[in-house]
């Protein structure tokens, strides 16, 4: 490209998109990459504050934004993500299906640090309903050298960058357990809480079971759920506190299921379990009594995941400690705040 004042840019044919900004009434391109500028543009063009122009010189070395931004949105894209037609150098990228959206952060981190090219994305490991923006990418210079573009093209490799995951489990088993639920003493009012939090990702609970402090029944209910009758995931509600009656824990291990982790650095829900079960992995998790009240806690950072056949690590759960303190607010934005975000 080239520079040139805008009073001499007739016939020329602009290299980049031109914004006009009117506070509360319009920010867009007034006019658009390959404009052949006309006469009567030259007016319009220094009311946006333009007195020269970028115009187009062909160079095959060079790449222009707008091609440079396409390469940026191919090494994220993935099959389950559409992406906006490039404007001012910009292509976006949002859901095309409800789903777990997953970011390779260390790769991310190449690209960014690479110089002169940016991609932008919402946080990883989050659930995105359809329509949702996931990611934009743009180069910042208006042209790149295309050897610096194939460069980041081979460090990321094929992998696309960005994942938009499916939900795959469809059938839970729900175990409340607790003496005080099984006599009938109080009603169980956890298992509806957890009914309505899986309906939100499609799951349908199609055992529900109440038992008292035995740890024995506990660890004979979880294996029939998921051998007998086809639970994908079980959810255990109460007995997970460190006293003398809450044996839930000591339960779910001695299905010979893996465990995870016991306690997880977040709050609402530091005594949370998740373990897996059997040959097939089957998510067993141990829930803490503050799912029942609290709005939003450790079950919603880890359900999504779970729900998506998403393996959590105990390394993971201990990274949520960053970001892992629910802040109560007076309207919950959740997904969309910073809870959870440490992973």
């Amino acid at each position: 490209m080239k520079l040139i004042k805008t009073q001499d840019a007739v016939g020329s044919v602009l290299c980049h998109d031109l914004t006009q900004i009117i506070k509360g009434v319009t920010k867009d391109a007034v006019f658009r990459k390959g404009h052949i500028v006309q006469p009567e543009d030259i007016p319009v063009l220094l009311s946006i504050g333009k007195e020269h122009l970028y115009v187009w010189e062909a160079d095959e070395s060079m790449l222009h934004e707008n091609d440079a931004a396409r390469i940026l949105c191919d090494l994220c894209k993935n099959e389950q993500m559409l992406e906006s037609d490039v404007k001012e150098g910009k292509i976006e990228l949002s859901a095309a299906m409800d789903g777990l959206f997953k970011v390779d952060g260390k790769r991310l981190a190449l690209v960014n640090g690479f110089g002169q090219m940016m991609i932008a994305t919402r946080h990883g490991n989050t659930p995105v309903k359809k329509g949702d923006k996931l990611a934009g990418t743009r180069i910042i210079p208006l042209v790149i050298e295309k050897a610096k573009m194939q460069a980041v093209q081979e460090l990321c490799g094929e992998e696309p960058l960005l994942k938009l995951m499916p939900y795959k489990l469809k059938k839970a088993a729900v175990i409340a357990t607790g003496s005080e639920v099984f006599t009938g003493r109080i009603k169980d009012t956890f298992t509806p809480v957890i009914v309505e939090k899986l309906a939100e990702y499609g799951v349908e609970v199609m055992h529900k079971q109440i038992l008292g402090d035995d740890p024995d029944a506990v660890t004979a209910a979880i294996k029939s759920a998921i051998e007998e009758k086809g639970a994908e995931l079980v959810c255990c509600t109460g007995g997970m506190s460190v006293d003398p009656d809450d044996k839930t824990p000591l339960a779910i291990k001695n299905t010979g299921a893996q465990i995870i982790s016991y306690g997880a650095p977040v709050l609402p829900g530091a005594m949370f379990l998740l373990a897996y079960y059997g040959d097939s992995k089957v998510p067993v998790m141990g829930l803490p009594g503050c799912v029942m009240y609290a709005k939003r806690t450790i079950f919603d950072l880890v359900l999504p995941r779970v729900i998506a056949c998403d393996r959590v690590s105990a390394e993971e759960l201990a990274a949520l400690g960053e970001g892992g303190l629910c802040l109560n607010c007076p309207v919950c934005t959740y997904p969309a705040c910073g809870f959870g975000k440490g992973w």
